[in-house]
């Protein structure tokens, strides 16, 4: 384990956030300057050393979500909140020229304690709102707080995965043959309990005049899936597929995501599970985007018909 590592992942405890925020930072030096997130998290884990048993902590009370992702979540988003980083449409993180300069806990800890501040303030006005709304009887219905935390990122991801994590074996099957389907694979087939050595179904894909068939694995889990799984479920390819496509509710390690694009071995592309999510909000599967409407009430109106 390095000892100059900037946090320590454990079953119990809250992480180092400026520390996570400068490895955030140091990640994205070591990208060039910009990368997806998960990009971001695989180069964190591998300069902070993180051992596969510390990637796959999970957080408590069911969450599906993993430890390691959740508080780097938070840590891109005080980032961006201070100014440090920021990040497009198409969800691409980028260091910004205020980043650049933070190298060491102080500044970002500076960081944390003025959002931290934010916060309070903004909790503190959202109070007094309220109770001069009860006074004159005015009320405000459906107030959301648009840039709590990463919440925008990943609350709704965290109760579709929830949602997932409930679904029986075969019904998660029958969903990821629903979704590729939908993503333009035909003679999608799901093989059911076959013992197939890891194999849950097979598709074709057809890119413009050449077709491939992919068999793919799709597995509910908790915990992160580590490049064993991911060799294992190439030696059920051998000799039957073009392509392999693993498709899991957790996350990939490093070492998973190395061996998938491995020289020389059949191809695996991977979907975890923050992918899974936006391809079924894509598809309008199970996840509809709705508008938030505000509603004032004016009780002086009312007093005075």
């Amino acid at each position: 384990m390095p000892s100059d590592r900037r946090f320590i992942i454990e079953p119990e405890g809250l992480p180092d956030l400026a520390g996570m925020m400068v490895a955030t930072l140091d990640a994205l030096r070591h990208l060039g300057g910009s990368g997806s997130i998960q990009e971001i998290d695989e180069t964190v884990i591998q300069l902070e050393g993180l051992s596969e048993a510390e990637q796959a902590i999970p957080m408590p009370n069911n969450d599906q979500r993993l430890k390691v992702n959740y508080y780097l979540a938070w840590a891109r988003t005080y980032l961006r909140r201070g100014g440090a980083v920021e990040n497009s449409a198409r969800g691409v993180w980028a260091i910004t020229e205020a980043g650049s300069a933070i190298h060491d806990r102080a500044p970002a800890a500076a960081i944390v304690e003025t959002v931290q501040a934010e916060e309070r303030e903004k909790a503190r006005q959202k109070r007094k709102a309220k109770d001069a709304a009860e006074i004159s009887g005015d009320a405000d219905v459906v107030i959301a707080d648009a840039d709590a935390g990463p919440a925008d990122e990943e609350d709704w991801k965290a109760a579709l995965l929830t949602v997932l994590g409930s679904m029986a074996p075969d019904a998660f099957e029958r969903l990821s043959q629903r979704l590729l389907r939908e993503a333009g694979f035909t003679k999608v087939e799901v093989r059911g309990k076959t013992g197939d050595g890891g194999i849950d179904g097979l598709g074709v894909l057809r890119v413009n005049l050449v077709s491939f068939q992919v068999y793919f694995q799709c597995k509910r889990w908790r915990g992160s899936v580590g490049a064993k799984e991911i060799r294992d479920f190439r030696g059920a390819l051998q000799g039957r597929a073009d392509k392999g496509l693993f498709i899991t509710t957790s996350h990939y390690t490093p070492a998973a995501t190395d061996e998938a694009t491995r020289d020389g071995a059949i191809a695996i592309d991977l979907i975890d599970g923050d992918r899974l999510c936006d391809l079924l909000k894509e598809n309008g599967l199970g996840v509809a985007t709705e508008m938030v409407e505000r509603v004032r009430i004016d009780g002086s109106w009312f007093d005075s018909v």
